[in-house]
């Protein structure tokens, strides 16, 4: 695995490349800022702004009019944070203060107000002095995943900032949400292994990699990084994304299931990829570019488009204790009404970066901008799974080398918005074939469980399954599978 340890990766189009720098600071494994945007990123949302470039300002009025991107939030931290069981469930809180504290950061790098980096310092402050555990449900773990990941995006854009606590913060990330995250990969709550829908695999997978970049942890980082390539969970990527078809679209296993589980799985998963570039790990490549066959899929499907659906039946349940299957036959049916702000992130990767056509993506980008974030997609926790602005954060000039592979970025003072950074955008090999380049919230279901504190994922909640058909199987971390009409196997 690549660490931080070359030249940064730029914005296009600010000025002409300069010589090597070092990536990462004195003292540091992996480059800050360095989660979902980097110094030149910030640097290039900030020119383009102030140059009044489209669609910047469209995504820069989408932030400064939400009302968590307003200086002065006043934080509401809690010792014990609840979801799912446990009272209060205070959990809304916390995303609540997470979103105010990323958009006031955020506000900040573009527009250069100091009194919006203190407002995120003051609400990260107050949240690391505080917060000790977080209890619950199996939602316990969903909350651990997305609020880790979230807070540390947050807190990696203040690390430098007068008056913030970087060493308390990393404790809070390590000792709070860190473990309950890398113990669901480990363990799955005491499930059998296919229990969970990848969704909840990709919130723990999202927060050990943010922790492990925030911290300079790189266990946290290879574990992460391992698991997306071979975990046995189906937040793997060959697991979500188990049948890449003819046509190229790579079928994403959370489409049986329901449209809005399927959006978030996507956005975590682009999460987890884009993070990980930053640093110089290409995820996004991974065989043959199975993301970007798998985000095709999804966006295609979203826009109301035909898709196949190999039937598939998983395996559920407690070790040692309750067990069954369920069986996703179909495609569910899409609301193309339905939204989240993940698009830009993923189309502007592979078509502005690597230089690669991805129709489906570039059509529901478009169809969502410009991008809001929490609070724009209304107020339950799943309009707040993703941190969203991005056609703001990740609309790119086309890179000029599409061929060259990830670098990390190099660190710069995240105390000096607006700065201009002269080196060129960095992109990865192309690794996806022609054809492949061309083709609701995350609570746990909570109906008809009879395995405690496990989730139920399948009955109660989504139309469409039906008992087992023997057709096909998950069994023991195995996905087997067979295309309808072809009588064709195929084993992930």
């Amino acid at each position: 695995m690549m660490k931080a340890a070359g030249a940064a990766a730029g914005a296009v189009g600010i000025g002409t490349a300069v010589s090597p720098t070092p990536a990462a600071a004195a003292g540091s494994a992996y480059a800050h800022p360095g989660l979902l945007h980097t110094h030149d990123d910030l640097a290039r949302m900030a020119a383009k702004v102030k140059a009044g470039a489209a669609p910047y300002t469209a995504g820069f009025a989408k932030l400064t009019a939400n009302r968590h991107a307003q200086s002065g939030w006043a934080p509401n931290p809690q010792a014990t944070v609840y979801r799912g069981a446990g009272s209060p469930q205070n959990y809304v809180g916390l995303y609540n203060d997470i979103h105010a504290a990323y958009q006031n950061a955020l506000r900040f790098h573009i527009s250069g107000d100091t009194a919006h980096a203190d407002t995120a310092v003051a609400i990260l402050n107050a949240w690391s002095a505080k917060l000790t555990s977080i209890e619950g449900s199996a939602d316990r773990f969903l909350a651990a995943g997305l609020y880790g990941y979230q807070f540390a995006n947050a807190a990696e854009l203040v690390r430098d900032h007068d008056g913030f606590e970087l060493a308390r913060t990393q404790k809070v990330l390590r000792d709070v949400f860190a473990p309950l995250s890398e113990s669901f990969l480990t363990d799955h709550n005491n499930a059998v292994v296919t229990n969970y829908w990848p969704n909840w695999d990709l919130t723990a997978l999202a927060c050990v990699l943010a922790v492990g970049i925030f911290c300079d942890d790189s266990a946290k980082v290879d574990q992460a990084v391992e698991y997306f390539k071979h975990g046995a969970g189906l937040g793997a990527v060959k697991n979500a994304i188990p049948v890449v078809h003819d046509d190229g679209l790579g079928e994403w296993l959370e489409a049986g299931r329901d449209q809005g589980h399927a959006l978030l799985g996507v956005g975590l998963m682009g999460t987890v990829c884009e993070m990980a570039w930053n640093q110089g790990i290409d995820l996004y490549g991974y065989d043959d570019s199975r993301f970007l066959k798998g985000a095709q899929y999804v966006a295609k499907w979203s826009l109301g488009g035909d898709v196949s659906y190999t039937a598939n039946t998983r395996r559920k349940g407690a070790i040692g204790g309750w067990s069954g299957t369920e069986t996703a036959s179909d495609a569910a049916g899409v609301d193309p009404a339905m939204t989240r702000p993940i698009w830009a992130m993923i189309a502007n990767h592979y078509t502005k970066r690597r230089g690669l056509s991805a129709s489906y993506l570039t059509r529901a980008a478009a169809k969502a901008a410009p991008e809001g974030g929490g609070g724009d997609y209304g107020p339950n926790s799943g309009g707040y799974d993703q941190l969203g602005f991005g056609t703001l954060a990740f609309t790119r000039d086309k890179a000029k080398d599409t061929s060259a592979a990830p670098r990390p970025a190099a660190s710069a003072p995240s105390s000096a918005p607006g700065a201009s950074d002269p080196r060129p955008q960095s992109a990865s090999t192309p690794a996806a074939s022609a054809a492949a380049a061309q083709g609701g919230s995350t609570d746990g279901s909570k109906g008809g469980s009879k395995g405690g504190d496990l989730a139920a994922t399948g009955s109660a909640d989504v139309v469409g399954w039906t008992a087992a058909t023997g057709i096909t199987a998950l069994a023991g971390g195995l996905l087997l599978l067979r295309r309808r009409g072809r009588g064709q196997r195929e084993s992930q």
